[in-house]
């Protein structure tokens, strides 16, 4: 499979930290319990979140992805790292304190499925950390199709078309209403924690822009918690397995 069309279908995992990936396990860790907890990484790519949380917080960390190469990778840093599917998790019921999944659902073949096997792996009390693409975000950041072919990169206003319109411009990923996101839980035991909508780290525009890109990155970021953050870059969903 090419690049392109493994970016098309999985997205592009983390690679390196940056300020971007430092931002978002703080937040993380403001959510759900990491010290010395048992957390699972849902879609782990190359491992990056799950070497930081075994090196700051617990040794008790799994980890899977879809992507066998992606999952070797990350099996330096997570030895018990497993090829899997998202839709049927191999992992006793109630065993996690703590499941984080990040900009997985919008990949999966069938997100209820997933957003299920979720809940029925944390223990009752666990947490779960969901962070999805927001609909509303001005840009598809995961490319589109034109006349069968993929192309790669931010694409404006593609999410503010009709289904049918934004379907066939982008088959190959979900983008989320705050609706459309907990109705993937609807039918599970639950009790959210928090649903607000965040920006991003702009790391590659400030590395680009310098100043100037810091100053884009501190003014979007503080909207969150406002009104304004209805356009943020993604869904936060925390929720709790009722106990």
């Amino acid at each position: 499979m090419t690049h392109d069309a493994l970016a098309a279908l999985r997205g592009v995992p983390s690679l390196v930290w940056r300020a971007g990936q430092e931002r978002r396990l703080l937040m993380i860790a403001r959510w759900v319990t990491l010290e010395n907890a048992v957390v699972l990484e849902h879609g782990c790519g190359v491992g990056m979140y799950s070497a930081q949380i075994r090196q700051r917080y617990t040794p008790h960390v799994e980890a899977f992805d879809i992507e066998a190469e992606r999952v070797q990778e990350a099996r330096t840093a997570t030895p018990h790292a497993l090829v899997a599917a998202a839709e049927m998790l191999p992992y006793r019921s109630n065993s996690f304190d703590t499941v984080i999944t990040q900009d997985v659902l919008e990949h999966v073949a069938d997100d209820q499925r997933s957003a299920q096997e979720i809940v029925r792996v944390l223990k009752p009390g666990g947490r779960a950390f969901v962070l999805v693409p927001n609909r509303w975000y001005p840009f598809e950041t995961h490319g589109h199709y034109w006349r069968g072919h993929y192309h790669f990169g931010n694409t404006p206003l593609i999410n503010y078309l009709p289904d049918s319109l934004r379907n066939r411009l982008a088959p190959h990923v979900r983008a989320y209403t705050a609706q459309g996101l907990r109705r993937l839980f609807e039918q599970t035991s639950v009790s959210v924690i928090t649903h607000h909508r965040v920006y991003g780290g702009y790391d590659n525009i400030v590395a680009r822009f310098g100043t100037a890109g810091r100053a884009l990155r501190s003014t979007l970021q503080a909207m969150e918690g406002s009104f304004l953050d209805t356009w943020g870059l993604a869904h936060v969903l925390v929720i709790e397995k009722d106990r």
